[in-house]
């Protein structure tokens, strides 16, 4: 169970398109900062800004692999439940990933 407080700090965090899509991203797995702002096509501060933003309100988790640092989604977060339905009714972003792919810039964090 989750307080009013704590869902108020939830929705918030996830009020806003560009939060939504890099959770949509999140959900089919873990980026860099480097392929968002590729994938988002936005500048480098704006994403680390929405990152911040979700990390905060402990939606997202991030792992330092090398020298990169990779954002994903924290599974345990009580309304993760909640966000695979919201995400299961927007639009998928599974072909963006694929064109990243195809593009050769599924890592460009070098």
């Amino acid at each position: 169970m989750v307080t009013f407080s704590q869902a108020e700090v939830f929705l918030k965090a996830v009020g806003e398109e560009t939060r939504l899509k890099i959770i949509a991203y999140l959900i089919l797995d873990s980026f860099c900062v480097c392929e968002l702002v590729e994938l988002l096509q936005m500048s480098q501060p704006s994403v680390s800004q929405h990152l911040r933003k979700l990390k905060r309100a402990d939606i997202i988790l991030e792992e330092k692999r090398g020298k990169w640092v990779f954002y994903y989604l924290n599974k345990h977060h009580n309304l993760y439940p909640f966000l695979l339905h919201l995400v299961s009714t927007l639009p998928s972003l599974q072909d963006d990933i694929g064109s990243l792919v195809v593009k050769g810039k599924r890592i460009l964090c070098e």
